[in-house]
């Protein structure tokens, strides 16, 4: 994803940045066990990527069509303070989310790679995909992040954000 000017001014005024999980915050793929178990593999470069955003203000919230409790637990690991799952009407959970959180839809951020996530992308004032999103879902974003689905693409989502908002070189510099 390229730091033009249009994508750092709509990141630039973002108080809330929400994530899709399956294809966003991991690679898409479903692992279940013989006895229905579930897993996931999540990128631990996106999760630092998510708390650094936070630790610079901005909520973050997860928006899912399904329901797992690893999700729940890596939600809970990272310090995102809201998690709607189990609902592929993305529109509806986003207008419950805003009874909680004040924003305007300028003032938040999607970041996600499937059909059932357009809608929301399409309202919100920085809608972002994936670089292994669906095509149309590509061609309707307002930008594509370089990186994959849970292969560092949630982190230069956080990082385009807090380089527009002029956090990014502190919450850096607080590693040298």
């Amino acid at each position: 994803m390229n730091n033009d000017q249009t994508l750092l001014e709509r990141a630039r005024h973002i108080r809330l940045a929400i994530f899709d999980v399956d294809g966003v915050l991991t690679d898409g793929r479903l692992y279940f066990m013989p006895d229905g178990t579930e897993f996931k593999s999540f990128n631990t470069l996106d999760g630092h990527g998510i708390k650094m955003l936070i630790a610079s203000g901005v909520e973050t919230a997860i928006i899912s069509g399904r329901s797992s409790p690893l999700v729940e637990r890596r939600a809970a690991n990272l310090g995102i303070q809201h998690l709607i799952q189990g609902r592929e009407d993305k529109l509806t959970a986003l207008a419950e989310l805003r009874e909680k959180v004040p924003v305007e839809l300028a003032q938040i951020a999607f970041l996600g790679d499937d059909l059932p996530d357009l809608p929301v992308m399409r309202r919100v004032g920085l809608g972002i995909a994936v670089a292994t999103a669906d095509g149309f879902v590509r061609q309707h974003a307002h930008g594509v992040t370089r990186n994959a689905g849970g292969a560092g693409a949630a982190r230069e989502f956080c990082e385009l954000i807090m380089r527009a908002q002029g956090t990014l070189d502190a919450a850096q510099a607080a590693y040298l």
